[in-house]
């Protein structure tokens, strides 16, 4: 009965691991770029009465053994990058990658991240930023007497001057990860590069499997709200049980104390 207890409270803890996971998803359903987390439980170490294979007499070994388990602990908490819906905003600096890859940044203190968040503005010396103040990779500066700027899905950045000549003003790279599932969330939508993750490997847009980029739009969101309503009830009733469990094996425990 005490087993009961401790198995029942692995089984609240792991659970309400499970509702926080869930709340966050929630949280961010409007988060441009945010990727809903994924939850794994593992059972705990099991108590071996008997081994299965054990002797029981002179010539005959038991076919099944004796295992009591110890309940449950959360084994992984990562990041699903299944695509989220396109939200147009028709502007020019919005970049949405359709398929896989990140947009390498830098922040203020030098640090390389990626993010697929793609709502980049000009600051002041023209250069695309997101609005943290994390710098594109490779760097694209805007002229300021540019006319109109134009992102093609390959990646190039072309500006019409005042003269109506064309300027490139750079190509924008894509990186991908062996193990996406592998890095390490930042806040802010951002992403670090782990030895789970593997280095990364940057590319063009549109080759070698990456995505294309549709300026002009943002990735959402691929929280789902109808999956996210129904885990969380399933999470519920499963609290509720093991809530049920520790009760019923305290009241046991307290039946045999009182056994006069």
């Amino acid at each position: 009965m005490l087993k009961a207890l401790s198995t029942s409270a692995t089984g609240l803890e792991a659970q309400a691991a499970n509702i926080e996971r869930i709340s966050n998803d929630l949280a961010n359903v409007n988060t441009d770029g945010y990727k809903r987390s994924t939850h794994e439980f593992h059972d705990l170490m099991y108590e071996t009465t008997k081994e299965a294979g054990g002797s029981i007499g002179a010539s005959s070994q038991s076919p099944v053994g004796v295992q009591n388990g110890l309940g449950v602990k959360v084994g992984t908490i990562h990041k699903n990058f299944e695509q989220g819906p396109a939200r147009m905003t028709y502007h020019p600096y919005d970049l949405m990658i359709e398929g896989k890859g990140f947009f390498p940044v830098r922040k203020t203190n030098g640090d390389v991240l990626y993010t697929r968040g793609g709502a980049f503005k000009v600051d002041a010396q023209g250069r695309l930023t997101l609005s943290n103040g994390t710098e594109l990779i490779p760097q694209i500066t805007i002229p300021a007497n540019a006319v109109n700027v134009v992102i093609n899905p390959s990646g190039s950045v072309v500006a019409t001057l005042p003269t109506q000549e064309q300027q490139e003003l750079g190509q924008i790279q894509l990186i991908t990860f062996q193990n996406m599932q592998g890095l390490s969330a930042q806040g802010e939508g951002l992403y670090k590069a782990t030895l789970g993750s593997g280095p990364p490997l940057q590319g063009m847009p549109g080759e070698n499997g990456m995505g294309l980029l549709q300026a002009g739009a943002l990735e959402g969101s691929n929280v789902n709200v109808a999956n996210a309503m129904v885990d969380m009830i399933t999470t519920q009733r499963a609290y509720e049980m093991n809530t049920k469990v520790m009760g019923v094996a305290d009241q046991m425990l307290a039946a045999t104390a009182n056994i006069k």
